[in-house]
Parts: structure tokens; C-alpha cells; sequence
């Protein structure tokens, strides 16, 4: 069975900085695109960024130029860089990934256990 381990949240000061990282394990035959969500008490998970298998990469407005998303295929890793945090910025952040399982050859997507950061002020 696939599973998404994730690392490397936890408190900073407005202005520092953070490095998620999101590595898959298990039965994969591809890895289709991999990101990551944030929920904030009382507000609905959203997307944060993603990368494509080609590298393409998508960013919420709200972290555009200060959040880098990137990937290491053969560690199946994924990682966003945070910088200039700011106390909006504290969530709950999940992995997630689109994998392609072998044999069946099915596709849905996968998610990690949660991370939280917490941004003061």
C-alpha cells in the first residue's frame, strides 16, 4: 500500500522559514503530480501548490513568491520551501500525491497524516 510520510513542520517567527518534505513508499508504477494543502480551523482545505510530472507548478495567490514547490523523482519526494512567513500562513499542511498503483493500474490520489505549522507573531 502506498503511504505519504511527511516532515519538517513546526514554530517559527514571522519572517523565517520552513522546509516540508513528502516522500512516498509503496507499490508505484508512476507518479502523476504530487502537492500541498493547508486547513486553518474553520476554513476549508486549499491548495497551496503542486508540480506536474513535466515540472509544470501551480501556487495559490496568497504565497506566490515566497513558497517554492519542487520534487525529486527518485526519492519520490516532494518538498516546499517556505519563506517570509507570516502568522496567516498557520495551517495544517497535507501531502498529497496522484499515483498510479501497478497490476490494476488504478490512479487516485493519496494523502499524507498532516503536518502542523504555526506562525507567531
Amino acid at each position: 500500500q502506498v503511504q505519504l510520510v511527511e516532515s519538517g513542520g513546526g514554530l517559527v517567527q514571522a519572517g523565517g522559514s520552513l522546509r516540508l518534505s513528502c516522500a512516498a513508499s509503496g507499490r508505484i508504477f508512476s507518479i502523476n503530480a504530487m502537492g500541498w494543502y493547508r486547513q486553518a480551523p474553520g476554513k476549508q482545505r486549499e491548495l497551496v501548490a503542486n508540480i506536474i510530472s513535466g515540472g509544470n507548478t501551480n501556487y495559490a495567490d496568497s504565497v506566490k513568491g515566497r513558497f517554492t514547490i519542487s520534487r525529486d523523482n527518485a526519492k519520490n519526494t516532494v518538498y516546499l520551501q517556505m519563506n517570509s512567513l507570516k502568522p496567516e500562513d498557520t495551517a495544517v499542511y497535507y501531502c498529497n500525491s496522484r499515483i498510479t498503483t501497478p497490476q490494476t493500474l488504478s490512479t487516485r490520489d493519496y494523502w499524507g497524516q498532516g503536518t502542523q505549522v504555526t506562525v507567531s507573531s
